[in-house]
């Protein structure tokens, strides 16, 4: 087995590169602990979602550089990515993880302002008169 993966997360704009090895259950993204980096504590769930579903929480190292896009999309990149590497050390995780829908790449994207227009769906005030 090899001694660390390698995978790519991506989520809205954000992408995140997450390098994954087995250790003590440390997660860094940016050279920052996750309690640093994300503030909130339900976008640290989100990021260790992974590792909780198969149960090895203390068993891997996650070192993360992530770029773009807000906390959220992160977040969601993050997570892919450490989705991603843990299927690389044990292809039998694929199915589960799948079926967790950790897997799929989440598509949805902000639509484009349009001209005309004050955001991308809102109108300005129409007036017949």
């Amino acid at each position: 087995m090899a001694e660390r993966m390698y995978a790519t997360g991506r989520r809205k704009t954000s992408v995140a590169r997450v390098w994954v090895k087995q250790g003590s259950g440390k997660v860094e993204i940016n050279k920052m602990p996750i309690s640093e980096y994300f503030r909130r504590g339900t976008l640290e769930l989100i990021v260790k979602q992974p590792l909780e579903y198969i149960g090895n929480v203390a068993n891997y190292d996650v070192y993360a550089t992530v770029s773009g896009g807000g906390w959220s999309g992160q977040a969601g990149a993050v997570r892919m990515g450490i989705a991603r590497c843990l299927v690389q050390f044990d292809e039998k995780r694929r199915k589960p993880l799948r079926d967790g829908g950790f897997l799929t790449r989440d598509a949805r994207e902000v639509e484009r302002k349009k001209p005309g227009q004050k955001k991308a769906r809102k109108r300005y005030q129409f007036s017949k008169r």
